[in-house]
């Protein structure tokens, strides 16, 4: 039997990235909350809407253009990876759980510039910040680490 972990997600940034270095290893981590929305009409036929928020997760060269791009809080971002569970004990001996979306993927969206909105794609790597001809950059989407080490947030 075959298996499928995939996410694809359209949001906006809830707060700025968060950069950090694993402790074992030294890979750079990025982490950030997107907010999706949904609309829907309840039983008195009233529309209301519903936000979900999803912790983004992301590794190494993935995190290096999030902050070369300047991403930020409020920007609108395509995501696409894999979910992720882990656990960890905190401070008070309290058992926590996470759930979030390793990043393979992603693209700002937004007003289009010349040559397309930039976008990190791990299928065509590519390993320097520049604008293909027709299309939008490309890099190379490293595995994800789990070292187990970092904070939970």
């Amino acid at each position: 039997m075959a298996y499928l972990n995939k996410v694809m997600l359209i949001g906006n940034i809830g707060k700025d990235p968060e950069f950090r270095m694993s402790q074992t290893g030294g890979r750079k981590r990025v982490s950030f909350s997107l907010a999706t929305s949904r609309r829907y009409r309840d039983n008195n036929g009233e529309q209301k809407e519903q936000t979900d928020w999803h912790n983004i997760v992301g590794w190494g060269k993935t995190a290096d253009i999030i902050e070369q791009l300047g991403v930020h809080k409020g920007m609108s971002l395509y995501v696409e990876g894999s979910l992720t569970n882990r656990s960890w004990t905190d401070q008070n001996g309290q058992k926590r759980y996470a759930t979030e979306v390793s990043m393979d993927t992603f693209q700002l969206l937004g007003p289009r510039t010349q040559g397309g909105s930039p976008s990190y794609n791990q299928s065509n790597a590519s390993n320097n910040y520049s604008q293909p001809q027709g299309g939008a950059p490309a890099y190379d989407a490293p595995m994800p680490e789990d070292d187990g080490s970092d904070l939970p947030f």
